[in-house]
């Protein structure tokens, strides 16, 4: 692989379990308007996609909509970040990758993000983050990949993107990028792997 420049990672499922932490947000969200706790399926669903399109689908009528979105906009997310639970060796994998590999972020996480970094210690370890608030198309859309692409100036296969999800595959796909699977056999990708170690081995790069 020693056409790869640049490393992207999707954030929620890859970096960070992040299975606690949104579920409280949304449910904080919820119980404020007096609606049931998030479903599996309505988690599933908040997981992968943007806060304000995961907002749509819980809140099924525009007035209703309207002020979950008001609620959530002034919602510190500050209270949730200590449920946010780093991945295994993605702080070693980051030192490893760095200064040879340039890194990316390609999330659909919006104003949250540049907090999730500074509060893990993480802002150093990336040189590009582009968050649903940066592009006009969100993952499944290709925009995220597309505008690491052409930050770096950088073919598609030049590339790596890590997801988790559906949304990250199909961007992946729409992009040309190479896309490893993290921990979800069902996606079709170049590569699946349980461990972001194992980013280290398709690389060929030791990581302790």
């Amino acid at each position: 692989m020693e056409h790869i420049k640049v490393v992207a990672f999707d954030c929620d499922g890859v970096m960070f379990d992040t299975t606690k932490a949104n579920m409280a947000y949304y449910n904080e969200i919820l119980q404020h308007f007096g609606r049931p706790t998030l479903t599996p399926d309505q988690f599933a669903y908040c997981h992968s996609h943007t806060a304000d399109q995961s907002i749509a689908h819980l809140f099924n009528d525009e007035k209703s909509v309207r002020a979950a979105q008001n609620y959530r906009k002034n919602m510190s997310y500050i209270p949730f970040l200590k449920y946010m639970i780093l991945e295994p060796y993605l702080k070693p994998l980051l030192e490893k990758l760095r200064p040879g590999y340039k890194t990316a972020i390609a999330t659909n996480r919006s104003n949250t993000m540049d907090r999730v970094l500074s509060e893990h210690g993480l802002e150093e370890y990336f040189d590009l983050v582009v968050s649903s608030s940066d592009v006009d198309r969100p993952k499944p859309y290709p925009d995220p990949l597309i505008k690491i692409l052409e930050h770096f100036e950088i073919e598609a296969d030049n590339a790596l993107y890590v997801g988790d999800s559906e949304l990250d595959e199909i961007a992946a796909k729409a992009a040309g990028v190479p896309f490893v699977a993290y921990q979800n056999r069902s996606l079709s990708a170049n590569f699946h792997i349980k461990s972001l170690k194992e980013i280290a081995q398709i690389l060929d790069i030791k990581i302790a």
